[in-house]
């Protein structure tokens, strides 16, 4: 496939790990390791009340994407959870791990068997995508043909998690810190390009319609307006923010919704979008499209605006509704 670029400030190296990340097998390094661990016997118990997904039903093997939302629903940590035998494991975004930590560890009463660790500092994480990341797995002794959707395993020292749903669709690794050399040397040496930042990954999420933490994962927004709803578990006990979001499940009440946008000019987040000089969303994530040749965007609409074909207006210029994933 040739690649044509949207603007000539799209770099070859942008384009070859563009390539990588559509045709091949890409590796992304995560900023910090971002791993919180919660044991104690009240673990699964004490997270399945907080936040939105069915954190009970996990068996050891099995992960799912989570979000602990606000009493109005808002996002305020969107992460994902593995389910060990004797502890769970949270992945979250490496700028909020901190934070979350913080905010389980106030959580937690008197009565609760919980404890909370972050031990980021001696673990790493990466992210393998593309095409030809399961036979890349393969060829360096991880066995991922059959994991299924939300599914991990364990090969010598590395947690590998397939996830297709959230993020790039891919493979999670977690592991040591010590052994974060040694596993980039295997796995680049069985044919996977280590992207050198995360332009392309970024481009390739937005094409995909993907939503991010920081960008459209953010507490302006609960998590059915920004395209997780899948990740919000029915017939559930109450957490907070429950009642908000069963509501506009059952009463078709949700206002706004994730959309993508096409425009000839050049996009940026926190743009305004409106109609007839009304505002009726804004723009969160921006990319020029490598594949499509056209600057594309990310943004939450509020309806009917939200419907494709529907043409609206982004600081001065035309954009257009689209259907999510734009490929």
């Amino acid at each position: 496939m040739t690649i044509q670029t949207a603007t000539q400030t799209t770099t070859q190296t942008t384009i070859d790990a563009y390539t990588a990340l559509t045709q091949e097998a890409a590796l992304l390094p995560r900023a910090a390791g971002a791993l919180l661990v919660l044991t104690g016997a009240d673990r699964s118990d004490f997270l399945h009340r907080m936040t939105t997904n069915n954190i009970a039903r996990l068996q050891p093997g099995m992960a799912a994407v989570t979000i602990l939302t606000s009493p109005t629903a808002r996002i305020l940590f969107t992460f994902t959870v593995l389910c060990r035998e004797d502890a769970l494991w949270l992945l979250p975004a490496p700028e909020q791990t901190t934070a979350l930590e913080r905010h389980l560890r106030g959580q937690i009463f008197f009565m609760d068997k919980v404890k909370v660790q972050n031990v980021s500092a001696t673990h790493a994480r990466l992210r393998l995508m593309g095409p030809q990341s399961q036979t890349l797995l393969t060829a360096v002794g991880i066995n991922a043909q059959d994991l299924a959707d939300d599914h991990w395993v364990e090969h010598e020292d590395v947690v590998v998690l397939n996830q297709q749903r959230f993020d790039v669709p891919g493979y999670e690794l977690i592991l040591p810190q010590e052994h974060y050399d040694q596993w980039v040397e295997r796995l680049t040496a069985a044919g996977a390009q280590l992207l050198p930042d995360d332009q392309a990954y970024q481009h390739y999420r937005i094409e995909l319609g993907r939503p991010a933490v920081g960008a459209e994962l953010t507490e302006a927004y609960n998590p059915l307006e920004a395209g997780l709803a899948w990740a919000c578990a029915e017939n559930k006990g109450c957490y907070t923010g429950q009642e908000i979001i069963a509501r506009q499940i059952t009463y078709d009440k949700v206002t706004k919704h994730l959309v993508g946008l096409r425009s000839e000019h050049g996009l940026e987040p926190g743009t305004e979008v409106t109609v007839e000089k009304r505002t009726v969303g804004t723009i969160t994530s921006t990319a020029s499209s490598p594949t499509l040749a056209t600057p594309i965007a990310l943004a939450i609409i509020k309806r009917p605006y939200h419907e494709a074909g529907t043409q609206l207006m982004a600081a001065g210029a035309t954009v257009e509704v689209v259907p999510l994933p734009f490929l």
